[in-house]
């Protein structure tokens, strides 16, 4: 570990920790630890947890009308092994780790390191600091992520967008019609059409049913003006 490694960790996180062990055993790997209970590893338990509880906290709040399933897309790409290294590396910690000499280079650890310290961290933080430190650490480096991830669901999951779209502005739920089938077993062919309050909208043929769905869900945001004919979604003011 870097002599200054605790005051440039601090300063990162903006706080002047109390106990400054807990930082210290955030930082070490158990590559060089005196036991596995002295290293990071108990810490990136309880981070692992911490950052799970704001992100799904901070989602739940911010997107109301996003079901179940869109929110745990988005929450299981922010805190994923590779965003949560992506962070820790722009923050720098894995340089201020205390690892093994067998661990290789600093730069080139895996990214499940440089994940483990990132959430190791978020615990230090939040055993020193309580809960809203630690919340708005973390929507402070997570936040771009959380805006990235749910533009990217919301962009292709059309049956999400139809569905928000239709409970909020017209009352009711789309239905899915299976119209026909064609095929052998093995490749298969669906045509699935829209129904919404008794209006059908335009049919799609897809290699499964939640192909089909998906396709026949564009379709209709299509006909609703939703969204535009390469199925990006269209400004309030786009005629």
């Amino acid at each position: 570990m870097p002599p200054d490694a605790l005051e440039v960790c601090q300063n990162t996180l903006g706080h002047r920790f109390r106990d400054e062990d807990l930082l210290r055993q955030a930082l070490t790997h158990a590559s060089v630890a005196e036991s596995r209970a002295r290293s990071n590893e108990r810490l990136e338990f309880l981070g692992d947890a911490v950052l799970a509880l704001v992100i799904c906290d901070f989602l739940h709040q911010r997107y109301p009308d996003f079901l179940e399933g869109d929110l745990t897309q988005i929450k299981s790409a922010v805190v994923s092994r590779k965003t949560c290294a992506d962070v820790a590396q722009q923050l720098g910690l894995p340089a201020l780790m205390k690892i093994g000499k067998g661990m290789g280079g600093r730069n080139g650890l895996p990214d499940s390191l440089a994940a483990a310290v990132f959430e190791a961290v978020i615990a230090a933080l939040y055993l020193d600091a309580g809960l809203e430190p630690t919340r708005a650490f973390i929507l402070r480096h997570l936040t771009p992520q959380v805006e990235q991830a749910v533009a990217s669901e919301h962009q292709h999951n059309y049956k999400s967008q139809l569905q928000q779209y239709a409970q909020r502005v017209l009352g009711a739920t789309p239905i899915y019609e299976l119209l026909d089938e064609k095929g052998p077993d093995h490749s298969k062919a669906f045509e699935v059409a829209i129904n919404i309050r008794g209006r059908r909208f335009a049919s799609a043929w897809g290699t499964s049913k939640k192909d089909a769905e998906q396709k026949a869900a564009l379709n209709t945001l299509r006909a609703l003006k939703l969204v535009d004919d390469e199925g990006r979604s269209r400004t309030p003011d786009e005629e």
